[in-house]
């Protein structure tokens, strides 16, 4: 509840600091805006930055460690009862002091020591969270008369406002990288902890993947199977036939939408072809598993050829319609780009709309639409639904599409379903199979950047 009047009372105190700040800073130049350095506006948001930005600061340090010190507020209200308590007991008291403070019922029949740790830390946090609300103000305070008092003509409020929307930019620009590092460092940690389970040359280049451990001594898993080559196969072999099903449709419709439609079918068609990139990759994969397995299966008996329910022909053909707006869109995007002059300068030579679109279109918007094709192939390469339901679960080294066949990214889904103790190298393999496909699409990435510079065109 304090926290809740903290934060209304900052958001009118900042609003009404802008108002004031604004009026301060006419007053003292009588009304004459060419007087002041930054417009009164600037001003405005100097005093109000200054107002609520020390405050939110304060709110957002006491949330972030909230937890551990009402944590702290408890244990000292259960005093020498968890001296000699086991870790997980002490979290299982902790809780319980915790519901009964929310006036949630508890597994077992409180205590009179846990009724009256409760007593005492909904005291704790109440005393905590009106200190908050008090020293907030205060800070709010002082930050608001602080800027009050120089707000003047000479005061540079513009320069002091967007040096602030910089830092702000500047962070907001980095958690992306950080979130990168994070994922990197988290995932590169467990997959060493894997490694020292099972060599890591091993994994790379063995041809059995069976990670659950057996029973009896005699069977493949006895100690687990992690070689990588069966699921690395299997990604490669669904990722090509999904390209030779998107790139020809995908280049060829992007082509005809940049080139030969009318306007009016352009606006119709370009549209509807976008709409198979928002539909969710769950739904292709019962089309897969319903409509084109089954079918494929039929055609495949009346032609005499066995082919598996689940199969890497189903899962890469409606991968590959899945991936066509990707390579559409974006070469469309280049083609498009492409300018005017050079379809007007080779109509000028003789050349016909084919020969144009062939021999000069293509060949400018060429680093385009080869970013187009990686970007699908990153696409492809981590998708997973479509495969569980299409593909299968196998690990099969083989070169027939007709069999079922898996992928890295669904192999990291089995071996994390459930409850799982991260102990093991059964779980730890999801991590390391999650740094080869890190790295595989890194490597795609940079490809494409090294391809969209070496091959760009700029035009004036």
């Amino acid at each position: 509840m304090e926290l809740t009047i903290l934060i209304g009372a900052l958001v009118v105190l900042t609003a009404l600091a802008f108002v004031y700040g604004r009026r301060r800073a006419l007053i003292k130049v009588g009304g004459n805006r060419r007087a002041l350095h930054s417009m009164p506006n600037y001003h405005g948001w100097f005093v109000a930055i200054w107002c609520g930005l020390p405050a939110v600061i304060l709110l957002v340090l006491w949330l972030l460690l909230r937890t551990t010190i009402l944590e702290g507020f408890i244990e000292d209200a259960l005093g020498p009862e968890l001296a000699n308590t086991a870790a997980a007991m002490k979290s299982a008291m902790i809780d319980d002091v915790r519901a009964l403070t929310a006036g949630e019922q508890i597994a077992r029949e409180p205590t009179p020591l846990l009724l009256e740790a409760a007593e005492r830390y909904a005291s704790l946090k109440s005393t905590a969270d009106a200190a908050v609300l008090v020293i907030g103000l205060v800070v709010a305070g002082f930050g608001l008369g602080l800027a009050w008092r120089r707000v003047g003509p000479k005061l540079r409020a513009r320069n002091n406002v967007e040096a602030l929307v910089r830092v702000v930019l500047f962070l907001c620009s980095m958690v992306a990288i950080i979130t990168t590092i994070g994922i990197v460092l988290s995932v590169l940690f467990e997959s060493m902890r894997f490694f020292s389970y099972v060599p890591f040359w091993d994994f790379l280049f063995g041809v059995q993947w069976s990670p659950q451990m057996a029973i009896r001594t005699d069977q493949v898993g006895s100690s687990g199977a992690f070689g990588i080559i069966p699921l690395f196969v299997g990604t490669l072999y669904i990722t090509v036939i999904a390209l030779l099903i998107a790139m020809p449709i995908g280049l060829l419709s992007a082509i005809y939408m940049a080139e030969y439609a009318s306007r009016r079918v352009r606006d119709v068609v370009k549209p509807i072809l976008e709409i198979l990139a928002g539909v969710p990759t769950v739904v292709y994969g019962f089309f897969a598993a319903l409509t084109v397995a089954p079918a494929l299966r039929d055609a495949g008996a009346s032609l005499g050829l066995g082919i598996s329910s689940e199969s890497a022909l189903a899962a890469g053909v409606v991968m590959g319609i899945m991936i066509i707006p990707f390579i559409s869109s974006l070469a469309d995007d280049a083609i498009v780009a492409v300018p005017r002059s050079l379809r007007e300068g080779a109509y000028a030579l003789g050349a016909t709309k084919a020969e144009t679109v062939v021999n000069v279109v293509i060949p400018a918007a060429l680093s385009g639409i080869v970013a187009s094709f990686l970007l699908a192939v990153s696409r492809a390469i981590g998708e997973t639904m479509i495969v569980v339901m299409a593909a299968g679960l196998t690990a099969n080294l083989t070169a027939n599409p007709l069999d079922s066949m898996t992928t890295v990214t669904v192999q990291i889904v089995t071996l994390l379903v459930g409850d799982q103790e991260f102990d093991s190298p059964k779980t730890l393999a999801a991590f390391a199979l999650g740094l080869v496909l890190f790295v595989a699409t890194l490597v795609l990435n940079v490809v494409a950047l090294h391809v969209s510079r070496k091959y760009r065109e700029q035009y004036e």
